[in-house]
């Protein structure tokens, strides 16, 4: 019989388990979904952009631009943009405003992402705070009415039977901002 409990257990915290991945995969699949044509575009463009090869991209067009435009006048021929490059100039310009925004529209959902799962974090916190508790005052409970079992005053027992006030948490969090 007790080879059976282990397995049982087993068997219900993997049920649970992926119960949990099943549950996060949805919440991340409809996030997805809510993502516009645009923004998906905006986010390959941006992992793009986040990749080495795009560095050695953009260095080597800035080496050859320049390496074009010094040696084009030895060479007999007419230089596009003589330095001091101000069109390599507006163009790098550009470049950086334009990876600026895109890193921007993406951080942004990013973080909305986040918070999303922020507050889903802080409500499961909250509830499994209120568990404990409840686990605790029951525990307390118990030990009081059995005989069997030394009745004594527990003070931190009696403090954790009480489940932490949110609004309570807040204001202190606000207060030690304030300071």
């Amino acid at each position: 019989m007790t080879g059976a409990a282990p397995a049982a257990v087993h068997g219900a915290l993997g049920d649970d388990l992926n119960e949990n991945v099943e549950t996060l995969a949805s919440l991340r699949a409809r996030a997805e979904q809510e993502v516009s044509r645009h923004q998906r575009r905006i986010e390959r463009l941006t992992a793009q952009l986040g990749q080495p090869r795009s560095f050695y991209v953009i260095l080597s067009s800035v080496a050859a631009w320049s390496g074009f435009n010094l040696l084009a006048p030895h060479l007999g021929m007419r230089a596009f943009d003589p330095p001091p490059f101000v069109w390599l100039q507006g163009v790098v310009g550009l470049g950086a405003l334009l990876m600026a925004t895109i890193i921007l529209i993406t951080q942004n959902r990013q973080t909305r992402h986040a918070d999303q799962r922020s507050q889903l974090d802080l409500q499961v916190n909250l509830l499994a705070e209120q568990k404990a508790a409840k686990v605790i005052a029951l525990l307390e409970e118990l030990r009081r009415d059995l005989p069997t079992v030394r009745d004594r005053v527990d003070r931190v027992a009696d403090a954790m039977e009480e489940p932490v006030d949110p609004h309570a948490v807040l204001s202190a969090l606000e207060d030690l901002k304030d300071k």
